[in-house]
């Protein structure tokens, strides 16, 4: 059996040892020190964001985000359906309800005109939601500019989910930092990691001081342990923030190599028929987190799960892209606002090996795998 080809492993720099042994040597183990006071400092730099707080997950950051933005028991919070369950599980911590939003087709990322459509009939209902949380699927920045606008005029709150897109930009701005409260993951499958971890980004630095504040228990500033608020033990460790220092020293690198897998494979397999990639608008920079197909089967003739099993067999990892919140059992009461883009996105897409550490032999086996695929289906409809 040839060596197993990761989806999306981690990628060391090397840096992260030096960084480590420093937390070490300091004896800075617990969960507080400079590494953590400089990660923050050093992704601000880099997003241009105002304030950040480096935290457990971007779950965490999400869920004190919706916190920060005064989401209570009962409200209804508007979230896209095309994602990950972390984006939608932290409106159920609070006891809200979530809204679902599908896709556009320029983007696969929330439709702003179908988000306007959402806000409008459930204000008729005296429903206002009490925040909208888009996401940057895939890396690929959502249509900010007509969502902004959206929420600016009904006066929500804008959380960006760029759990997947740091190194992402949407115009000029960097995603999670137009909204008003903005999130990153470094789970081990990001683009950077932190082994766990995520940050919370925002503009008002009275709101990150509540939200550091929160993140450590809410714990008053007395020599003794004194608490007048329910808090949370999510603030990210010194010894992860200095492996995501050593991470963040490459990002660069990073989005250039997660770019050019996205171009071998689209300019290598541009020749099947019925594959088709992630759209790239031209409104920003994509940092191609995972390279996305969409297959019609109909001239492809084979399917996403006929491909998956067959880069499966060669011991090549890929994945269906993200099943709709709308769809999940555990959201099948929730409220929705469906145009068909994202079930058939998941109906028919996969994502392909994109980490940062293959080598062009390893990626040259993926493709190859893929033409073999095709070229087998073609060959048997001819014959019959």
């Amino acid at each position: 059996m040839s060596k197993r080809i990761y989806l999306s492993p981690p990628h060391m720099s090397g840096k992260e040892l030096e960084f480590i042994n420093e937390a070490f040597s300091s004896n800075w183990i617990a969960p507080v020190g400079p590494h953590i006071d400089l990660f923050e400092k050093e992704m601000c730099d880099y997003t241009g964001a105002n304030y950040a707080v480096a935290l457990s997950s971007g779950t965490a950051a999400l869920h004190l985000a919706l916190l920060l933005s005064g989401v209570k028991k009962g409200d209804e919070v508007f979230c896209s359906t095309f994602t990950f369950a972390g984006s939608a599980f932290p409106i159920s911590y609070l006891g809200a309800q979530p809204i679902f939003i599908d896709s556009e087709t320029e983007s696969w990322n929330m439709d702003p005109k179908l988000l306007k459509t959402a806000i409008e009939e459930r204000i008729k209902k005296g429903k206002k939601p009490g925040a909208v949380i888009v996401v940057h699927l895939y890396g690929q920045s959502a249509s900010m500019k007509e969502i902004k606008s959206v929420c600016e005029h009904y006066k929500v709150s804008l959380i960006e989910d760029a759990a997947e897109s740091l190194g992402s930009y949407y115009e000029d701005n960097h995603t999670a930092t137009i909204g008003d409260f903005g999130l990153f993951s470094f789970n081990g499958n990001k683009i950077i990691t932190t082994s766990g971890g995520g940050m919370l980004i925002g503009a008002s630095k009275e709101k990150i001081e509540k939200a550091r504040y929160l993140s450590t228990q809410a714990r008053e500033p007395k020599p003794y342990y004194e608490h007048w608020e329910v808090g949370y033990n999510y603030r990210m460790s010194n010894i992860c923030a200095a492996i995501g220092r050593g991470q963040l020293s490459v990002i660069e690198k990073r989005v250039s190599r997660k770019r050019e897998i996205f171009k071998k494979y689209k300019e290598t397999l541009a020749a099947i028929k019925g594959i088709s990639f992630m759209p790239d608008p031209q409104w920003g920079r994509s940092n191609k987190w995972l390279s996305c197909i969409s297959i019609d089967p109909q001239l492809a003739r084979f399917s996403c799960e006929t491909l998956r099993l067959a880069l499966e067999n060669e011991n090549i990892e890929s994945r269906p892209l993200w099943k709709p919140m709308h769809l999940q059992p555990v959201f099948k009461h929730a409220g929705c606002f469906i145009s068909g883009v994202s079930e058939s996105l998941f109906n028919s897409g996969l994502c392909l090996p994109s980490g940062t550490a293959i080598n062009d032999e390893d990626l040259t086996r993926v493709i190859e795998t893929i033409k073999e695929v095709s070229r087998s289906h073609n060959s048997s409809s001819l014959h019959n």
